[in-house]
């Protein structure tokens, strides 16, 4: 029997269940300081997808778009993506991040990047299957203030 996974636009009545996905990321936060986050990207049009199974969220995935200079048109970039560990390996990943791909071609980006933390090995091979190359190094740097 094939799973349904339905992938949907976030909304704010989640924000407590991405809260707690995105601890389970390893980015811990309350659902009362992710809201005004999410309300955030709401407005700016770059609405969370979320993957729905039998009425349960079960992952989240941010994108962003990016205009440059250096291309011809905007670079898409999927921010952040994660499945409930119990979900993993059942294609629920793959539903998100074809439908980020669906969504970021359809506001004019031509290329789509993610990044991934080097920990991250598994996520890595992931994308790889999913067609995405290796194409550089992302350097960070937190600001004051």
């Amino acid at each position: 029997m094939k799973m349904l996974v339905d992938i949907r636009d976030a909304d704010l009545a989640e924000a407590p269940v991405l809260a707690g996905l995105m601890a389970a990321f390893g980015y811990p936060v309350d659902a009362d300081a992710l809201r005004p986050r999410l309300e955030r990207l709401i407005g700016l049009g770059e609405v969370p997808l979320v993957a729905v199974v039998d009425t349960v969220v079960v992952g989240v995935l941010t994108w962003h778009v990016t205009p440059v200079l250096h291309r011809p048109a905007p670079v898409g970039r999927i921010t952040a993506m994660v499945v409930a560990e119990s979900w993993r390996g059942r294609g629920v990943g793959a539903a998100l991040v074809l439908a980020a791909e669906q969504r970021l071609a359809a506001r004019g980006c031509s290329l789509m990047e993610v990044t991934s933390h080097d920990s991250r090995e598994a996520a890595h091979r992931f994308y790889q299957r999913l067609g995405y190359e290796r194409s550089g190094v992302r350097l960070g740097k937190v600001l004051a203030g």
